[in-house]
């Protein structure tokens, strides 16, 4: 392909996924799960001990057995939101087939975002300093574990990666600029290849943003029933946890090694919204899926399904099917994976984004899981209520966060062509 200036930019595919999520560790369980139907949400009965919070719903990552999957000398600079982005970064790599010569060449680099860095460790930090203002306890390390970019630092370390970092801290958007920053250093030959995505873990003081200002569900006594993205009874976001990491890599790069190729990257569309700070704009999100589309050389009528940020509030939503709306129409299928694990801020758009790279393999399509009456605001959309069999050969994948940051990316099928 070529850019604007006429100068030939490298294909972008995609090599190698890894996951940790609210269903566990590995793709394989992400995967498994979403097509059973499995909601990750739980009820956080510690939480109710937190005056004025109302929302004690969260998807967190299950415990894992983190002394047997890292060695201290890696993990000990590590919050929990580093150890879930090693953890996917390993098996991104190895699904990739990357040698650890390959990873230190200086080729490859790493684009992996977060909201921040670890909000239990900055708990921590605070539950040791504030009671005698006191820094005595605290530990060197505690450091590594709540600067921004802690979780592409610590992955760089533990892989043993000398190519460029990058760390958006975007937060819902998080892992969807990281994929397209990956997108673009790839595309421009920067780097042959890049480890992208995101990470965030559950903690209550991330519930407590969005229960202040009022977009978190209540809805404490079924949590599996929530989030309800599209619906007209639902009633905000669950957050969650977990990181999702792709392997971008030139073509040529991929063809050479053999290595397996799950789908490729066409378009990105990436544009802030200054109108307002905290309400979403149907305009802006039209006009990233646009500028997305046009870059991939695409038609709006040629697009199989979208692959919707909706998190289950009510601006979101309505905003996001007016801007789906205006660009394929009432016919394109739409769904939301908020239903199934929650919002999991800075992993969502890079595991979602493994899922779309599922259903282009089966050419089925997940639904909405919750969604039972659709928002009479919603309905200018063809919403997919449970799973549908259908070509998924092109995918425009949304993500949306506040601050007026849009994005939107255009994935493909791979033919082999």
């Amino acid at each position: 392909m070529a850019g604007d200036n006429g100068v030939r930019l490298n294909r972008v595919v995609i090599t190698g996924r890894g996951s940790v999520s609210p269903y566990g560790l590995g793709v394989k369980e992400l995967v498994d799960s979403c097509w059973a139907g499995k909601s990750g949400v739980r009820y956080m009965d510690k939480w109710r001990s937190i005056k004025g919070l109302g929302s004690y719903l969260a998807a967190p990552v299950p415990p894992l057995d983190v002394k047997q999957l890292l060695p201290r000398v890696v993990r000990r600079t590590m919050g929990d939101m580093a150890v879930y982005a090693t953890l996917a970064a390993q098996e991104a790599v190895q699904e990739a087939g990357f040698s650890k010569e390959l990873l230190s060449s200086g080729k490859i680099g790493v684009s992996i975002g977060s909201t921040t860095g670890s909000p239990t460790e900055y708990d921590n930090l605070y539950q040791e300093f504030l009671p005698e203002q006191s820094i005595e306890s605290i530990k060197s390390g505690m450091f590594f574990k709540i600067m921004g970019h802690s979780c592409a630092a610590n992955v760089m370390a533990a892989l043993k990666i000398k190519g460029e970092q990058w760390a958006p801290t975007s937060a819902c958007t998080c892992s969807a600029q990281a994929i397209g920053l990956g997108y673009l250093l790839v595309s421009q030959g920067r780097q042959s290849a890049m480890i992208c995505g995101g990470a965030d873990e559950v903690h209550h003081s991330v519930t407590m943003v969005f229960d202040i200002i009022r977009a978190a569900s209540h809805r404490n006594e079924s949590p599996t029933l929530s989030p309800r993205p599209f619906d007209s009874s639902r009633d905000g976001v669950v957050c969650g946890g977990g990181s999702g990491i792709l392997v971008l890599e030139d073509l040529d790069s991929a063809l050479s090694r053999g290595a397996q190729i799950y789908g490729e990257i066409t378009g990105f569309g990436h544009a802030g919204d200054p109108n307002h700070i905290a309400n979403p704009s149907s305009e802006a999100m039209a006009g990233v899926m646009t500028a997305a589309l046009r870059e991939a050389g695409i038609e709006n009528d040629k697009v199989d399904y979208i692959n919707a940020h909706a998190t289950g509030t009510e601006q979101g939503d309505l905003a996001e099917a007016e801007a789906i709306g205006s660009i394929v129409g009432p016919n394109v299928p739409v769904s939301s994976l908020k239903g199934h694990f929650g919002h999991t801020l800075g992993a969502s758009g890079a595991l979602e984004s493994i899922l779309i790279l599922e259903m282009m393999q089966r050419n089925e399509i997940l639904p909405t899981l919750n969604l039972e009456n659709v928002d009479q605001g919603c309905k200018g959309i063809n919403h997919i209520t449970q799973i549908t069999p259908s070509p998924v050969r092109t995918v425009v994948k949304n993500n949306f966060a506040l601050g007026g940051v849009n994005v939107a990316i255009v994935f493909e099928q791979w033919s082999g062509a």
